[in-house]
């Protein structure tokens, strides 16, 4: 009887933690032409990592983006709802007059 080594193999959640852990990016271009005449470039570029080590490398955008964020726009929100608020008591004045 002969013993064969064990293999090591990492689960997916062992891989998953060490991509979150150290972070992957993925780059490329798309490019469509027609006769040697560039048409469109579409550049596409994706991150994937956890949210700790994306804020250690600067990227937080989605704390300040109202679209991912209820804390964030709360003021721009508000600013924005006064002004539209005023330019209809505006309006309503004109109409009136």
């Amino acid at each position: 009887m002969t013993m064969q080594p064990a293999m090591k193999s990492d689960s997916i959640v062992d891989v998953l933690e060490k991509v979150l852990d150290k972070g992957v990016v993925i780059a490329g271009d798309i490019k469509v032409g027609l006769a040697d005449v560039e048409l469109l470039t579409i550049k596409i570029r994706l991150i994937i990592a956890s949210v700790d080590k994306a804020k250690e490398i600067g990227m937080d955008w989605w704390e300040t983006d109202p679209y991912f964020s209820s804390k964030a726009g709360t003021n721009h929100l508000e600013e924005e709802n006064k002004k539209l608020q005023e330019r209809i008591a505006q309006l309503e004045e004109k109409i009136q007059s």
